[in-house]
C-alpha cells in the first residue's frame, strides 16, 4: 500500500514516537510543539533517568527498547535519533511495522547499511527521511530559490567554511570513530556536503579530500579540507575545523550556528575530562540544553558563498547578500520558521502525499556517498568517482511554512 494512502496518514495528527532522546531528539521538541501536525505519543531510550524525565515532562509513554515503542497503540511514525551504528537495525525494524521514518543525520555507518534502509522502506511503502541538516536553513532555501531562477546563471562554485570546538564537547567513543559513522567529516560532513549538493545540482562526479587527526590526546578525524566535482562542471571545496580555536561566527557578524549572538574571540577549548562514564554523563548533562528553536538571526554552519556567472550569494546574520555588477543587494529573510520546523513539514507532506520528499533515503545515501569517498580520498591520497548520486527535483524542495512561502522568487532588485 502507498504511504500517501495508508489509513493512519489522513489524520489530522500523526502520532510520533522517538527512539534515543539526547540532544538531537530534544531540539525537535520546539518543532513540534509549533506543528500541529504531529503529536509526540512516545519516547524509547535506554537510559532509565533519560526515560523517567520524558515521561514527566511531556508527559509520553517511555519504553527502554524500540520494539516496545513500535508496539504502541496508533504509532504512525518513528524518529531515530540513537547512535548511528543502529540505525540500520532501528529503522528496519520500524518499517517492518509499517511505520514512517525520521532517521537523523547521519544516516548510517556504511553506503550497504544505507542501501539496506532505503530497500526496506520501498519494501514497506513508508516514507523513509533523513534530517536535520543544515539544508533547511531558510538562507539555503533562498539561494536555491535564486538559483533555481536563472538571472544569476548557473552555479559555478560553492564554497563553505565552518570552525567549530566539535572534538572536545562530551561525546561517546563512537563518536569519534570513523569506522562507527563518528569523527568530523561524516557527522559534520554531512551538512556541508548536503548543502552543496543541493546548490551545486545533486550530481557530484568525485572528491578529493585531505582529512586530519591532530590531537594525540583526543584521538577523531578532527577537520577536513574536500574538493567536490559535479557533472554540472561546477566545483566546490568544504572546509570544516572543529579544534576550537576560531569560531564561525567570526565570519558571520557575531551570530552563532542557531541565530544567537556568539562570542566574539573564538571557543574555548574544554577538553573531555576523566572516564568515559564521566564523558557520557557530561554529554547527558549538555543535552538537557536542547538546541533552541526560533532565533532572532539566521542559522548557518559556517559560511557559505555561492559563485555563479553573473554573481555572488553569501549569508548573512539576517539574510544574503547578493553581489553584482549593478553593486550588492541584501535580502532580508523571515525567521518565523525554524529549520526543524521545515523537517517536521516535509515530513509530514511526504506522508499525506502533498509533496514528494527531497531529503529521502535516495538523497541520504549520496550525502553519506560523499562523506565516506572523502574519508577514503585521504586514505588512499586520491581521487575518489562517485556513482550513487542523484539530482534534487525542483518541486520537491519546498520548506515554505504552514502559512506560505518565505523565500524570494527572483534575484533582488538593484540597490537604491
Amino acid at each position: 500500500m502507498n504511504a500517501a494512502t495508508r489509513p493512519n496518514a489522513t489524520k489530522d495528527r500523526l502520532r510520533l514516537g522517538m527512539v534515543g532522546f539526547g540532544a538531537a531528539a530534544r531540539a525537535f521538541l520546539p518543532a513540534l510543539a509549533h506543528d500541529p501536525s504531529f503529536v509526540l505519543t512516545a519516547v524509547a531510550d535506554p537510559v532509565e533517568s533519560v526515560r523517567a524525565e520524558a515521561a514527566e515532562t511531556l508527559g509520553v509513554a517511555a519504553y527502554d527498547r524500540i520494539e516496545a515503542l513500535i508496539d504502541h497503540p496508533g504509532l504512525d511514525a518513528v524518529y531515530v535519533a540513537s547512535p548511528t551504528q543502529l540505525h540500520r537495525e532501528h529503522v528496519e525494524l520500524a518499517c517492518r511495522a509499517g511505520k514512517h521514518v525520521l532517521v537523523e543525520k547521519p544516516m548510517a555507518v556504511s553506503l550497504a547499511d544505507a542501501q539496506s534502509m532505503v530497500d526496506a522502506a520501498a519494501r514497506a511503502g513508508v516514507v523513509l527521511l533523513v534530517g536535520h541538516s543544515h539544508s533547511y536553513d531558510e538562507p539555503v532555501h533562498a539561494m536555491h530559490t535564486l538559483i533555481e531562477g536563472g538571472s544569476l546563471g548557473r552555479v559555478r562554485m560553492v564554497n563553505t567554511w565552518c570552525y567549530t570546538d566539535w572534538v572536545y564537547r562530551p561525546r561517546r567513543p563512537d563518536e569519534l570513530d570513523d569506522r562507527e559513522g563518528g569523527g568530523v567529516t561524516i557527522r559534520q560532513g554531512a551538512h556541508q556536503f548536503d548543502i552543496i549538493r543541493l546548490l551545486c545540482g545533486g550530481k557530484a562526479s568525485s572528491v578529493r579530500a585531505k582529512t586530519f587527526d591532530w590531537d594525540p590526546q583526543r584521538r577523531a578525524t578532527g577537520a577536513h579540507t574536500v574538493f567536490i566535482d559535479f557533472e554540472t562542471g561546477a566545483a566546490a571545496t568544504a572546509v570544516y575545523n572543529g579544534y576550537g580555536r576560531f569560531s564561525s561566527a567570526e565570519l558571520h557578524g557575531g551570530i552563532g550556528e542557531w541565530g544567537f549572538e556568539a562570542p566574539r574571540r573564538g571557543h574555548t577549548r574544554n577538553r573531555a575530562a576523566g572516564s568515559p562514564e564521566d564523558e557520557l554523563r557530561a554529554k547527558q548533562a549538555r543535552a538537557k540544553h536542547a538546541i533552541p528553536g526560533r532565533a532572532p538571526h539566521q542559522p548557518h554552519f559556517g559560511l557559505t558563498l555561492v559563485s555563479c556567472e553573473r554573481g555572488e550569494i553569501r549569508q548573512s546574520p539576517d539574510g544574503l547578500l547578493v553581489y553584482t555588477d549593478d553593486g550588492v543587494t541584501p535580502v532580508a529573510l523571515p525567521t518565523d520558521t525554524s529549520p526543524r520546523e521545515r523537517v517536521i513539514a516535509e515530513f509530514h507532506d511526504a506522508i499525506t502525499g502533498r509533496r514528494a520528499a527531497l531529503h529521502d533515503g535516495h538523497w541520504g545515501l549520496a550525502n553519506l556517498e560523499v562523506c565516506l569517498a572523502a574519508l577514503r580520498s585521504s586514505r588512499e591520497g586520491r581521487e575518489i568517482a562517485l556513482t550513487r548520486q542523484r539530482a534534487p527535483a525542483t518541486h520537491d524542495f519546498a520548506f515554505a511554512s504552514r502559512s506560505g512561502p518565505n523565500s524570494p522568487q527572483e534575484t533582488p532588485a538593484r540597490p537604491e
